[in-house]
């Protein structure tokens, strides 16, 4: 027998370690040290995900044993307790699941217990797409073609047998509560978690929205993404089996733009391994600059700017609509995450970390090497980031992909009677007529124009 540790593979199916043979005692610990770098959406989630989990456990006759502890020390004890052969594991990237997995190997390794880690949540694991001399990619365009062409591996089978021995089962706890955890109640409508949501999504989404994601998914009002991200963070279905989902898409493909649609969603999946292959790379990126300037950027120190952009009353409808809609569903689509993103950090010219962090506390689906890579794409700070003098105007991006301000309205209720045309004039206007229009909301809190002249001024002065 040996234990299964989840983490963030919360899943019985296509879950690489958890294949490893039978019978398998499988174990999730609640860990001190990774929740108190947690927040409520994303523990609520968790919560759900774990009693999906369960209960795929006690269908096929088993259990999951849940404990509350170190895992330096839980692990041992109940591996030793059950008189396992071994303990098993799918990998994690980030610089705080390398040092606790560490630990761990140690503790184990010091009680004569065998153990082994396996690569799981990437379809081509760190290190293994690397340039001619070896290195990891910092570009994304040259990483996408080696990774899309390298042979995928099929979804992995189910343990047949899942036990819960009786020297360990009064081990185990309830799945606690948030409030048994220290955390309030999410103020955003979490969506629903566990195996069987996630392939609920992932059909639906293959069978109609992937064939248009090219032309559409920059689109907020017409929900064209496949909302997946939350399960692929916590692991709720394999990577492997929305691989597979998306190559019987395309061979089902009625047209060659229907198959390049789902090519380009495809490439979604390759930025997701792209980010997590720079940051198990370059651990540094989750409080430092990937890319160097030879001056530190010189961001501003602007708490009610900052304040305006949480709360979504910058102004800018496009903006306060996203940060409204990461408030109501702990989501945000992906194109107004990158305009949100930019107006932090090119137009009020503040520290794309305290972006990060907020995104951290609000996200359902926050992933370090994902928000990361995003947060310092858009501040031209990171690995194969926007060029600083690039810059999004909120405005014209309102324009573009919300052109009847549909999105906008759906989170922004004052501006629900002005026309689409004069929403997207908003900042144009004068004071009054934007009061006799929507007297409740705001007026812009910075010049556009100007603050992206200083933005570029202020990197430049970085670059000397």
């Amino acid at each position: 027998m040996h234990v299964h540790w989840h983490r963030r593979d919360l899943r019985v199916a296509d879950n690489r370690a958890l294949s490893r043979g039978s019978p398998v005692l499988p174990v999730f610990v609640f860990d001190g040290a990774v929740l108190s770098h947690a927040a409520s959406p994303r523990v609520s989630f968790m919560l759900s995900a774990l009693e999906s989990l369960r209960e795929s456990y006690r269908e096929r006759g088993g259990d999951l044993l849940v404990l509350r502890g170190d895992p330096r020390e839980e692990i041992p004890r109940i591996a030793a307790a059950a008189d396992a052969d071994r303990v098993v594991w799918n990998r994690d990237y980030s610089g705080l699941a390398k040092e606790r997995d560490a630990d761990v190997r140690d503790a184990l390794s010091d009680a004569g217990i065998e153990r082994r880690a396996f690569h799981d949540a990437l379809l081509h694991t760190p290190g293994s797409i690397t340039t001619n001399q070896g290195d990891y990619y910092s570009v994304y365009t040259y990483f996408w073609k080696k990774w899309r062409d390298r042979a995928k591996d099929a979804p992995f089978d189910a343990p047949d047998e899942i036990v819960v021995p009786d020297e360990v089962v009064e081990e185990g706890i309830e799945i606690p509560t948030l409030a048994d955890l220290g955390f309030e109640d999410p103020e955003a409508e979490i969506p629903p978690a566990g195996t069987e949501a996630a392939r609920d999504l992932l059909s639906a989404f293959c069978e109609d929205d992937v064939y248009r994601y090219d032309e559409a998914r920059d689109y907020p009002a017409r929900e064209s993404t496949s909302r997946l991200s939350p399960h692929l963070k916590f692991g709720t279905v394999g990577i492997r089996e929305v691989w597979e989902a998306t190559e019987r898409a395309k061979d089902d493909a009625e047209s060659e733009d229907a198959a390049e649609s789902v090519e380009e969603f495809q490439g979604q999946l390759a930025w997701r391994e792209f980010y997590a292959h720079v940051l198990d790379d370059t651990p540094s990126v989750v409080v430092e600059n990937y890319k160097d300037y030879q001056y530190d950027i010189a961001w501003r120190d602007d708490p009610d700017g900052v304040r305006a952009w949480k709360d979504g009353e910058t102004g800018y409808p496009i903006v306060d609509a996203g940060m409204r809609q990461l408030r109501e569903e702990a989501w945000v689509h992906n194109r107004v995450r990158m305009i949100i993103a930019s107006f932090l950090t090119k137009d009020l010219l503040v520290d794309w970390r305290e972006g990060y962090d907020w995104y951290r506390r609000k996200l359902v689906d926050h992933d370090t090497a994902n928000d990361n890579g995003g947060w310092q794409w858009a501040a031209s700070t990171g690995t194969d980031a926007q060029p600083y003098f690039r810059i999004f105007n909120p405005t014209t991006q309102g324009e573009r992909f919300d052109p009847d301000a549909e999105y906008i309205k759906r989170f922004v209720p004052e501006l629900a009677d002005v026309p689409p045309k004069t929403v997207h004039e908003w900042t144009e206007l004068d004071p009054d007529e934007r009061r006799e229009l929507a007297p409740d909301y705001p007026d812009p809190i910075v010049d556009h124009s100007e603050r992206r002249e200083m933005a570029i001024t202020m990197f430049e002065n970085a670059r000397g």
